[in-house]
């Protein structure tokens, strides 16, 4: 316990000392308020941008609370995924470059001290930056549209974030197979775009698929209680994330190159 409290101290500071506890918050913060800003003002913005001819009446629906939050949680699919993977992927890998990763084996380290500091890291960055970026935009989203309860928009974060975690997950476990930084990216990336594909495609099959959770976690702001696929889901993406640390684990282990 003592080294992997050590090796997760070391994992935080280097995180710090690269930004990464900086940028990443800022940069989902701004997709965050974004959304509810860009739509309660759109009106305002076509006027003044649009070019529009003189007496056009701009009229668009007023959403609700509810939808701007769905509508986030889109943002956070794609921009966020890709934005996670890449502060993700060079975890293992710049450690193999520089050398540093010879260093820290050997010491009394084991695989599941190392790839579990890794996790358990990289995990408290992304959750609390997403964290703040949600609850920013249901604070706005609040101001500018419908209130929508404290205790719906902590269930439907809670769903949500267990992408975040299954996003580490595959990321971490690519790490561990390939050297690159842009390799690991790409395949993490295609990995999980063919999940969410194959999620689409065939939605009667995919019913337990890890994509599914944005659709759930709409479903418990706009209904405001857990369905029973809701549980079915949550529980597959924690057996699959479950699995690929555990794989994660055993090829560091296995294939063993420093």
């Amino acid at each position: 316990m003592k080294n992997f409290l050590v090796l997760l101290k070391k994992e935080m500071k280097e995180s710090l000392s690269n930004g990464k506890c900086i940028w990443l918050p800022i940069v989902l913060m701004v997709i965050g308020i974004s959304q509810p800003l860009s739509i309660y003002y759109m009106p305002q913005i076509l006027e003044v941008a649009g070019n529009l001819p003189d007496g056009a009446i701009i009229n668009f629906p007023t959403p609700t609370g509810e939808e701007v939050l769905i509508g986030i949680m889109s943002q956070y699919g794609s921009i966020g995924t890709l934005l996670f993977v890449l502060a993700v992927m060079g975890v293992i890998s710049q450690e193999r470059q520089n050398g540093s990763l010879t260093l820290v084996m050997a010491r009394p380290v084991s695989a599941l001290q190392y790839i579990g500091s890794k996790f358990i890291a990289q995990l408290c960055i992304l959750l609390v930056s997403i964290t703040a970026s949600y609850v920013l935009s249901w604070y706005y989203t609040n101001l500018l549209f419908n209130h929508i309860s404290w205790t719906l928009m902590v269930n439907s974060l809670f769903v949500y974030s267990l992408w975040v975690v299954l996003v580490v997950a595959v990321t971490i476990l690519v790490g561990t197979l390939m050297r690159n930084n842009g390799g690991i990216a790409g395949v993490s990336i295609f990995l999980l775009g063919t999940l969410s594909v194959l999620t689409s495609l065939l939605p009667r099959f995919m019913e337990w698929s890890p994509a599914n959770l944005r659709a759930e976690a709409s479903i418990i702001l706009l209904e405001g209680a857990w369905e029973s696929s809701t549980w079915l889901v949550v529980s597959s993406t924690l057996l699959i994330s479950a699995l690929c640390f555990g794989l994660a684990v055993f090829t560091f282990k296995k294939f063993e190159s420093f």
